[in-house]
């Protein structure tokens, strides 16, 4: 996996202060997209040792709520499989911060992959570009879904976070 940054003391991409990982790699190529430089899978650097121990330093302060995974897609074929490994190894290291996911994909074309099921909440769905709204909490246009993913899976139907 690839990555181009890890950001933290986040407050625009999920609840508290939270620690950013924007993994390179994104199929959807949204128009008006925030993030176009993410989209190549070969673009940013190399996920290694060095980048996993200064992800999880950021995570460890006590301030910090959570992780999010943005982009690109983490849920980019070639991500899927290192994200959920992070994903499970945050919620293992650190059982109360939350774990937020970002995808251009509908929950209901990813909703069986291991790192949405360990994750807290998902943001699903493609940017529109003609959707956008500037007041929306969280996403950036009226189509996308802020979904609580525990309340969705226990109850069979898609339960959004409040």
């Amino acid at each position: 996996m690839r990555y181009h940054n890890i950001t933290t003391d986040d407050m625009l991409n999920g609840d508290g202060l939270r620690t950013v990982l924007w993994v390179s790699g994104c199929p959807h190529r949204c128009q008006g997209c925030h993030n176009p430089i993410t989209w190549d899978i070969d673009g940013g650097i190399p996920f290694d040792e060095a980048a996993e121990k200064e992800l999880f330093e950021k995570l460890s302060a006590d301030y910090i709520s959570g992780i999010t995974f943005s982009g690109g897609d983490p849920l980019h074929p070639q991500n899927r499989e290192e994200v959920a490994r992070l994903a499970k190894r945050v919620r293992a290291e650190f059982p109360e911060k939350t774990i937020w996911l970002y995808t251009g994909y509908n929950w209901e074309e990813i909703c069986d992959l291991e790192a949405v099921a360990v994750s807290d909440v998902l943001v699903d769905g493609r940017f529109e570009k003609n959707l956008f709204d500037a007041k929306l909490h969280w996403k950036g246009s009226s189509n996308q879904r802020v979904i609580d993913v525990k309340e969705t899976l226990e109850h069979g139907k898609i339960v959004l976070w409040d």
